[in-house]
């Protein structure tokens, strides 16, 4: 399979390396200045704060050639827009490893609907930039063991999922067929978003966690989120914020916020971006609630 990868962000980045280095013919699409920096250096890594940079010399493209069997998109969810008619002029199948709760429609309207798969970047896309560096967070016992949801728009196991997932595994990626992936996709943007905007607001997790009045007030955010879907939500273990009692729930994501998971997770992003996105898949739920 002949693979591409658009966003040469940190994802984008730490995903084609880890492709690249298991024997994935993929190349990496960017632009300026990074497009320049990947060429005279390949993909920078380093763990954390770690003064060992790796180099990875994954092939990059400015203008593709064409000729890709899949096209994997990983760039905030912001910015889907502003790529949709580039990936329009390209061949192939377009797999959307991103936050996305806006439904599969804007998507195949604009590249054609047989084309579009849904699913979200694994555990090892995380990371922040550090200049040219992507500073990876090291996988911990809880998302080592996070699979990377992959489905096709109507539900079903088609050949083409099939070989996109043994692919990706033969690569090292726990990669599985999510026969739900849209509703996956707003399950965790309902989650998400309150957490991501609230944590952003308190200063971090936590200070959010010292505020148990703040952690009520998302809670109960998530809720009117969960409530405003119009299917059950996926995975099913959701539900559970549904259901337990409203004290319990609040102390238990205290004692989350608190943890180092929290702590070195993407919670802590400081991105200018992260904002962006948050607000845009804000507007996906709030739209989506409005037609059901």
């Amino acid at each position: 399979m002949k693979l591409l990868v658009y966003g040469a962000g940190v994802c984008g980045s730490r995903f084609s390396a880890h492709l690249h280095e298991a024997g994935l013919d993929v190349s990496l699409l960017a632009r300026g200045e990074r497009l320049a920096s990947l060429r005279r250096r390949g993909v920078q890594l380093a763990e954390e704060d770690s003064p060992v940079v790796r180099r990875v010399p994954v092939p990059v493209v400015e203008h593709p050639d064409g000729g890709y069997d899949l096209t994997a998109v990983l760039v905030r969810t912001h910015q889907v827009d502003a790529v949709l008619e580039s990936l329009a002029g390209l061949e192939g199948d377009v797999l959307f490893l991103l936050n996305w709760a806006a439904g599969v429609e804007p998507l195949g309207a604009a590249i054609g609907h047989e084309r579009v798969l849904l699913g979200f970047p694994p555990a090892l896309a995380g990371g922040t930039m550090d200049g040219d560096v992507v500073r990876y967070r090291a996988t911990n016992f809880m998302t080592s063991r996070l699979p990377m949801p992959i489905g096709e728009t109507d539900g079903r196991t088609t050949p083409r999922l099939e070989r996109i997932v043994r692919e990706f595994r033969t690569a090292g990626i726990k990669a599985k067929a999510e026969p739900r992936m849209d509703a996956w996709l707003r399950t965790h943007a309902a989650f998400e978003v309150p957490l991501g905007q609230v944590v952003h607001a308190a200063g971090g997790p936590v200070a959010l966690a010292d505020d148990p009045d703040a952690v009520r007030g998302m809670l109960r955010l998530i809720r009117q989120n969960l409530a405003a879907m119009p299917t059950p939500p996926v995975p099913r273990a959701f539900a559970a914020l549904q259901s337990l009692p409203e004290g319990l729930l609040v102390a238990l994501l205290r004692r989350f916020l608190r943890s180092p998971t929290a702590v070195r997770s993407g919670l802590s992003d400081t991105s200018p971006a992260t904002p962006a996105e948050l607000g845009r898949l804000a507007e996906q739920l709030r739209t989506h609630a409005k037609v059901r």
